[in-house]
């Protein structure tokens, strides 16, 4: 382990940063024995644009040259896209980096920033870093409460993080929820929409926040390129935010924050729509027959709207999610384990291929004692 002690005669961080407990993505290996199926974070399954592939390989022709600074074509591509003001518009190495970017401008030492309390990990962690305190509020059904929130705020509220739809739950609040949040924050409360996972939902009442950016000036929405796009090993995302707010991030970035690689995938990946509306297609697919199935075998999930599912081991079945998980990992079927989330009878499944899914179903039908069923 890692020695974090601090002494009299040595640099010492903010005091902040030792609370941080370090991010553990999914795991994708283990020990003597071979990955099968990785799903543990929520890549998709079709991966990449096969136009973006093409693209990130052209570039490495030139890799002594400096990326575009600015990320012009990409901001320009996005803002096609979606109909949107290009110069509202901020790239980053993920959307994990413009989220850190946001916590370092708008919080000094002391400052709160909410969020809820099985929200995404990185919120509390950028929250420390910055010097503020992470404040996590309680969610009603796995779902972020509106009412809780408002009632969280207090005069040292600077930010609100809410993902929607929320990792690691797969819920959502209807955008007329959203709204209601929004007008109960004071006008000084920066509201950040977080819609990593936005073009997988399915719902007439669901809306990213591009609209309510538009209008206002302390909202903003954050996206990625890492899940339907499926360049996560790129690090790249972006956000539409006021003018004012950009300007902020625009200062605090680094010059060259996106690789010429990513900048080049992501512009065509952004505009090779046929590929995302053929990875939407596969989880609108199979997002409702894992499901089901899941709750076949006696598992119950919480209903989800990206392409992943939360789903639970009841303590009276006296199966656990850790033992589920040992069971899973010893035929190199990988998912997410909940602990660090506040939801350790929980494993977190991504909708795979028609064989990792079937894999998965066949591997707990085993743990339970259950007849297979067909996914």
């Amino acid at each position: 382990m890692t020695d974090t002690s601090t002494g009299p005669n040595q640099p010492a961080p903010r005091e902040t940063i030792l609370q941080i407990a370090p991010y553990i993505p999914g795991k994708s290996a283990a020990a003597d024995i071979a990955t099968r199926h990785k799903l543990s974070s929520n890549e998709t399954p079709l991966g990449p644009s096969p136009k973006a592939v093409a693209a990130y390989a052209e570039v490495a022709k030139r890799l002594a040259d400096y990326p575009d600074g600015s990320a012009g074509e990409l901001r320009a591509a996005i803002a096609e896209r979606f109909g949107l003001n290009p110069d509202h518009i901020v790239c980053g190495a993920g959307s994990d980096e413009i989220l850190s970017l946001l916590a370092q401008a708008y919080l000094n030492p002391g400052d709160e920033a909410l969020f809820t309390e099985h929200g995404f990990l990185v919120y509390r962690l950028a929250t420390l870093a910055a010097g503020g305190v992470p404040v996590a509020v309680p969610e009603r059904d796995l779902t972020a409460d509106v009412d809780a929130l408002l009632a969280a705020v207090t005069g040292r509220t600077q930010i609100v993080f809410l993902a929607n739809p929320n990792n690691p739950t797969g819920t959502y609040l209807p955008f007329e929820e959203v709204r209601r949040l929004h007008a109960g924050l004071p006008a000084d409360v920066l509201l950040v929409l977080d819609a990593a996972y936005a073009e997988y939902v399915r719902r007439n009442d669901y809306d990213s926040g591009l609209s309510l950016v538009a209008d206002n000036a302390n909202v903003v929405m954050t996206r990625t390129f890492s899940k339907i796009h499926g360049l996560a090993g790129l690090r790249l995302g972006w956000v539409y935010a006021p003018g004012p707010v950009a300007d902020v991030l625009n200062r605090v970035r680094g010059p060259f924050n996106i690789t010429a690689p990513a900048l080049a995938a992501g512009i065509a990946a952004v505009k090779d729509t046929t590929w995302t509306d053929k990875a939407a297609a596969h989880n609108d697919v199979w997002l409702p027959r894992v499901t089901g199935t899941l709750e076949t075998l006696g598992l119950p999930v919480t209903p989800s709207v990206a392409n992943f599912v939360l789903v639970h081991f009841p303590e009276d079945t006296g199966r656990t999610a850790a033992d589920a998980d040992a069971h899973l990992v010893a035929q190199g079927i990988f998912l997410r384990r909940m602990e660090a989330y506040g939801l350790p009878g929980a494993l977190r499944m991504t909708i795979g291929s028609a064989e990792a899914n079937q894999a998965v179903v066949d591997a707990l039908a085993t743990f339970l004692g259950r007849e297979p069923v067909e996914a």
